[in-house]
């Protein structure tokens, strides 16, 4: 009877899912991986090409850049998408969060931006980090003549989050307790303990990077799909198809 009711409880649908006739693909971390992420539309375009829905939603979840050796490719390949695909939407991660700081004159993190990835996006705009580190004064104006018009505009409008349906999209996480339209956009960024921890049912699905993971990580409130793509070459991908959920991965 036990081994029985286990697999009805395995049968049973998720408690939050999209409509059935919408289809949304989220990415994770990307980190400077333009190879990755290019292998990885092309898997997604494909399925919807031979597949379509009538309402689709291709998600990236954040940290776009830093870290993987091609920052500025990134964001030209999708500055380049985004114009032809209405449906996709660009969240913003903190990597995103601290470079538009840098931008701003807010020197406080400029070696920490460094030493966590931000040295190889500043190659990576043809920027020596050693000369941002000698003269912090001047490096926001250095970021500002390197980094094209293009991504300081994309980089200053990516929103914190995207809800379809019963389903939330975000790079970090969200505070417990808290009600969706409340969230401190520092959380939505940057949480990881409370928002890990916390086994409270959130009202939504919460689809999350951020939070490095050997495999997507499920949950009934959330699920994490950081898995490392600039350091393990995996670049993954949620598909919420209705009420079935599958991966998609690089090097899968």
């Amino acid at each position: 009877m036990n081994r029985l009711t286990a697999l009805f409880r395995r049968a049973e649908p998720p408690a939050y899912a999209l409509p059935a006739d919408t289809r949304a693909y989220a990415i994770g971390d990307v980190h400077g991986r333009r190879d990755l992420l290019e292998e990885l539309l092309a898997r997604i375009d494909a399925e919807r090409a031979a597949d379509p829905r009538p309402c689709e939603h291709l998600v990236l979840l954040g940290d776009l850049i830093d870290r993987g050796p091609d920052s500025r490719g990134v964001l030209d390949l999708l500055l380049e998408r985004q114009a032809a695909d209405p449906s996709m939407t660009i969240l913003g991660g903190n990597h995103e969060a601290m470079l538009v700081a840098m931008l701003d004159g807010n020197l406080r993190d400029l070696e920490s931006w460094l030493h966590f990835g931000g040295e190889e996006c500043a190659v990576s705009y043809e920027l020596d980090p050693i000369a941002l580190l000698a003269d912090p004064a001047g490096a926001p104006a250095l970021l500002r003549a390197a980094i094209p018009e293009a991504h300081v505009a994309l980089l200053r409008a990516l929103p914190d989050l995207l809800r379809v349906g019963d389903v939330l999209f975000v790079h970090a996480g969200i505070r417990p307790g808290v009600a969706l339209d409340a969230q401190d956009p520092q959380d939505l960024r940057w949480i990881r303990t409370p928002f890990l921890r916390s086994t409270a049912d959130h009202g939504v699905l919460v689809v999350h990077g951020h939070t490095v993971v050997g495999e997507p990580d499920i949950h009934p409130n959330r699920i994490a799909i950081d898995t490392g793509a600039s350091a393990t070459g995996r670049l993954t991908a949620l598909c919420l198809d209705g009420a079935d959920r599958r991966f998609l991965a690089t090097g899968a």
